[in-house]
């Protein structure tokens, strides 16, 4: 499992580091492990989440990548599908996002201004963390 979990870290770092905001580095990790067939054009729903939310320094874009993850996995299919699977996992990793990193804002997380090197480098390790968090739930909760 350690390998699968580095892998998701280092992947998602290379995304980030190539381009891609916090939650879209998340989302395109985890497509490409949970082998859902999605198309790439997935990554559109993820750009707005980057920096809180627009840059807005809300909810980490990581973490929001981390839930729709877990959506992929558990998310409902239709209306009359049951979403209090979906929901317990993102409370659950919510929670476990806030004791490991101390916070779920943005703002909180990387007090640094957003084009500074030093924000670029902070998001770097919290995406990489995030997927390495994420993938050790995905395995706990057995999801893949």
């Amino acid at each position: 499992m350690e390998d699968k979990v580095m892998a998701a870290r280092n992947r998602a770092g290379d995304y980030f580091k190539n381009g891609a905001n916090c939650a879209e580095a998340i989302l395109l990790t985890f497509r490409e492990a949970s082998g859902t067939a999605l198309p790439p054009e997935i990554m559109q729903i993820a750009t707005g989440f980057g920096g809180g939310i627009g840059h807005a320094g809300c909810v980490c874009g990581a973490l929001s990548g981390a839930i729709m993850v877990l959506g992929l996995y558990k998310g409902r299919t239709s209306l009359a599908g049951d979403r209090n699977v979906a929901y317990e996992l993102a409370q659950e990793f919510h929670d476990r996002f806030k004791t490991t990193f101390g916070a779920t804002c943005c703002r909180q997380l990387n007090k640094h201004a957003f084009s500074s090197p030093e924000h670029r480098r902070n998001c770097l390790k919290l995406v990489g963390n995030t997927a390495r968090l994420l993938a050790v739930f995905i395995a706990e909760k057995q999801l893949s």
